[in-house]
């Protein structure tokens, strides 16, 4: 097993990796390389058949048909098997499971990628990282939880329509809390007095 330890930043290439996912019931294998062209929110959590991790995996799939309307795909990931993705994707909710997902689940049984995206701990589990990552293969945002919380996929949406706006707005930039359809600020000094004249 090769583990590597740099670090990576926002900015940065989003490291490629393939590696076997388990969706629809079925073993398939997923490259990131594949999604290019596509926003990607990577799902870091720490192990299946646990307490918090099936609270965040099962509110992304409850938000996928939103996400995947922005051009998104979800891809969750974690140091299990794909033969523990597939019993915890087996079992209904009420019994500890998941139920169906509307998206894959990753097995990084090797560690490879929470090691390449340094969300690895002490312990040999992943950290409650999210990712996301542009139609370049780029990442734009990086949050990274320990492992006792969860994570907002409100906030998670509203920072992807963020990225999407400044993306396709390369003049204007988006403050403090801003949602779609809110006031942005050009990026500019004349720009941002006008901004703060009107709020």
């Amino acid at each position: 097993m090769k583990i590597t330890n740099h670090s990576i930043q926002v900015g940065d290439k989003a490291p490629n990796f393939s590696a076997t996912a388990v969706y629809e019931q079925e073993f398939k294998q997923i490259k990131l390389s594949d999604y290019l062209g596509k926003y990607v929110i990577l799902l870091f959590y720490p192990l299946d058949f646990t307490f918090v991790c099936p609270t965040e995996i099962i509110a992304f799939s409850d938000m996928y048909n939103q996400i995947y309307s922005l051009n998104t795909e979800i891809l969750g990931i974690s140091v299990d098997s794909e033969y523990c993705h597939l019993a915890w994707l087996q079992l209904d909710r009420e019994s500890g499971g998941v139920g169906e997902l509307k998206y894959p689940l990753i097995s990084d049984l090797n560690k490879e990628i929470s090691s390449s995206y340094n969300v690895l701990n002490s312990d040999g589990k992943s950290l409650r990282g999210l990712f996301i990552i542009d139609k370049e293969g780029l990442i734009q945002h990086s949050l990274i939880n320990n492992l006792d919380f969860g994570r907002s996929v409100d906030e998670a949406i509203r920072t992807l329509q963020a990225i999407q706006y400044v993306q396709t707005h390369v003049d204007e930039v988006c403050p403090a809390n801003w949602q779609p359809g809110k006031s942005t600020i050009k990026s500019n000094p004349s720009g941002a007095k006008e901004y703060f004249k009107s709020i």
